[in-house]
């Protein structure tokens, strides 16, 4: 039941945040970033949120100062948005995922050319 519990939280706060940050938020630091994952702990008291940020390093770093200092701002808001007894701490981490997929790609499609020559 906790598993089950956990990740229905997960899902409502991964809405809930993606609205929050593109609608409330109005931080210039924030560059275009997606909410990739988020994973919440069994005893519902974390929650990692993994997000993608287009950009550079220096767009990646702001994005997620910016996201870590609105950090109490977005717990609150969730709390009003999500009844539950106890919001979870929020941790964001960053997500370099779908760049490892899109170089995988561009190797492939390399290799294949080199093949094909």
């Amino acid at each position: 039941m906790a598993g089950h519990r956990s990740a229905r939280m997960a899902e409502e706060i991964k809405r809930e945040l993606a609205r929050l940050i593109r609608d409330e938020m109005k931080d210039p630091r924030l560059g275009f970033l997606s909410i990739t994952d988020v994973e919440v702990s069994k005893d519902i008291r974390h929650a990692k949120i993994y997000v993608s940020v287009l950009g550079d390093e220096e767009v990646r770093k702001a994005t997620l100062t910016a996201l870590k200092q609105a950090t109490g701002f977005l717990r609150s808001e969730l709390s009003n948005k999500i009844r539950v007894r106890f919001m979870p701490e929020l941790v964001f981490q960053f997500d370099d995922s779908i760049e490892k997929g899109t170089r995988i790609n561009e190797l492939l499609i390399q290799a294949k050319r080199e093949t094909d020559a």
